[in-house]
């Protein structure tokens, strides 16, 4: 006696009396497709299971990486690192801060190069990273201090930095700035 695929799969899912038909809808289909029809969902719902596992896996290594890419980020401003910048940065970057202007990553890499701005201090504090699928966000509090074309500032500001998965690794995209905050409501950290 042969043995038939349905019949071996029925065995292991230990389905002693499969129906002779079973009724989807208006049709009748046999025993055996119902049968396959059973194993085919079990087979994708454990790969389907097996690809959640793996999915939350990379997103908390996603997190990782823009986490220090946006913190390297922050530390090659802070430095004037206009190589670093433009490793970092997208062709397309965009920044729009909380006064409205809007800068492009060849004026932010200039200003790096020319070094016009001095900073004691660019650290950020309450990071927080969201990844989407190849979309991710880090907002954070930034503290900037230093000098400006000799002249001083001091203040803190929320930002979103936006980073996008390419070929060649994650890039930043987008940033956005607010408006410096209140004397009182910007304790340094």
């Amino acid at each position: 006696m042969e043995m038939k695929p349905w019949l071996i799969m029925r065995n292991v899912l230990m389905l002693d009396t499969p129906p002779k038909a079973a009724r989807i809808g208006r049709k009748r289909f046999p025993s055996w497709l119902f049968s396959q029809w059973l194993v085919w969902c079990f087979t994708v719902g454990i790969l389907a299971a097996i690809a959640w596992n793996l999915a939350g896996a990379s997103t908390a290594d996603d997190k990782k990486a823009v986490a220090a890419l946006d913190t390297e980020y922050q530390a090659a401003v802070k430095k004037n690192d206009a190589a670093t910048m433009d490793r970092i940065l997208a062709n397309d970057f965009v920044l729009v801060t909380g006064n409205g202007k809007a800068y492009t990553k060849a004026a932010l890499v200039n200003e790096a190069r020319d070094g016009h701005t001095i900073y004691e201090h660019q650290e950020d504090t309450e990071q927080e990273v969201r990844v989407w699928g190849d979309t991710a966000v880090v907002t954070a509090k930034l503290w900037e201090k230093g000098t400006d074309n000799g002249k001083p500032f001091d203040y803190m500001l929320w930002f979103s930095d936006t980073y996008v998965r390419t070929p060649t690794g994650w890039r930043y995209v987008f940033g956005q700035a607010s408006l410096p905050l209140t004397t009182a409501g910007s304790a340094k950290p």
